[in-house]
């Protein structure tokens, strides 16, 4: 009896080991997957290899992500240029793909560099990456100032733009020419975790929920600063913080557009989305899930943004793809199918997340003008 009583406790020991091992491991990757770390390409993606590299190609391993059509930069350590398409008539061996050098904005793209494919085309600022001239401003945020970059021009009505997951304000800069040639001022936000600006509290993302609150002090400081009207266009969860601010804002009245891009509005996925690519172990994600969740307060029961249609009073513009892993694209198109007479949606195949201008830029533009013009 006694053995018996032994060998029980022992095991419930083990279980109760391996339950708070299991516990303690699902907190950890929560973590890992909530703390932002700016400038750095999502995980998950395949790193690729330079096999070479000329005044204007550069040839690297070929994959389905190497083959992407369109416009993206390379990111390493030190490295970051950018790559336009694919050159399908240059001489390449069969393991691989050969596209169009435009830039190396610092580093070298020598044989064997390990590089990551990111939506971030552009680095450095608006002048030294696209001649733009800007000012370095300051926005008063609850948390502390956040940094921001304003481009200038004549309209009333400004683009504020903010970025998303494993991105920096650098992101926006891919649509800032064609923003200025429309002659829309362009105030391009950095936001609580990112490099300058205040940690969040808990020195953790939270998907928009508290980060909208920063987007809501970008409106503040436009409107002070001659906005008569605002668009807000977001990148990710930079989409989901702008659907927040119209659903939320005391000054959701001054704002006469939304253009969101691969939007957040499926905590769920996107959480376990993000454990997975910290490879977190199949048999604690749905820990590490609700780890994350409760740690951000994006629990089941709460609405996520976007999940009543009937409130959306202004006009939407949302670029998303079924290709994107991280945010799932059907919730995107069941918003636009419930509001047909506010939502446009311009689906954008084989783009992964937050890379739909990348994958078409001019197909983006066109878009993006016919949504704008009548708002300008």
């Amino acid at each position: 009896m006694r053995t018996v009583t032994a060998t029980a406790a022992a095991v419930t020991t083990t279980l109760l080991g391996a339950g708070a091992a299991a516990v303690a491991i699902g907190r950890y990757a929560a973590d890992a997957a909530l703390r932002p770390e700016p400038g750095r390409p999502l995980p998950g993606g395949p790193r690729l290899s330079v096999h070479s590299a000329g005044e204007d190609r550069v040839a690297l391993t070929r994959s389905l992500v190497s083959l992407r059509p369109g416009t993206y930069g390379l990111a390493a350590p030190g490295v970051h240029a950018a790559v336009g398409p694919v050159l399908p008539d240059a001489d390449h061996d069969p393991d691989t793909v050969v596209r169009r050098l435009l830039s190396v904005t610092h580093g070298r793209l020598d044989p064997g560099t390990r590089v990551t494919l990111t939506p971030q085309v552009y680095a450095g600022n608006p002048r030294s990456a696209l001649g733009l001239d800007h000012a370095d401003v300051d926005v008063p945020g609850e948390l502390g100032a956040l940094p921001a970059w304003f481009v200038p021009s004549v309209r009333d009505t400004w683009v504020i733009t903010v970025h998303g997951l494993g991105g920096t304000r650098e992101h926006p800069m891919v649509v800032m020419p064609f923003l200025h040639r429309h002659r829309l001022p362009v105030l391009d936000l950095a936001y609580r975790g990112d490099l300058g600006a205040p940690a969040s509290p808990d020195g953790l993302g939270h998907l928009g929920e508290s980060e909208w609150r920063d987007l809501d002090a970008a409106i503040r400081y436009a409107l002070r600063y001659g906005a008569r009207r605002v668009i807000l266009h977001g990148w990710s969860t930079g989409a989901t913080m702008a659907l927040h601010a119209l659903e939320r804002s005391a000054l959701a009245d001054r704002i006469s557009g939304l253009v969101l891009d691969s939007p957040v509005l499926d905590w769920h996925t996107t959480l376990r989305g993000l454990a997975a690519a910290h490879r977190t172990p199949a048999v604690v994600l749905p820990l590490a899930v609700r780890s994350a969740e409760g740690r951000t307060g994006l629990r089941a029961d709460r609405r996520p943004p976007g999940a009543d249609p009937g409130a959306l009073r202004v006009p939407v513009l949302i670029f998303h793809g079924p290709d994107d892993a991280l945010a799932p694209w059907e919730p995107s198109r069941r918003l636009a199918e419930a509001r047909p007479d506010l939502i446009t949606l311009h689906t954008v195949p084989g783009a992964g997340h937050g890379a739909m201008w990348n994958a078409d830029p001019a197909g983006y533009e066109e878009a993006l003008r016919r949504f704008l013009t009548p708002l300008m």
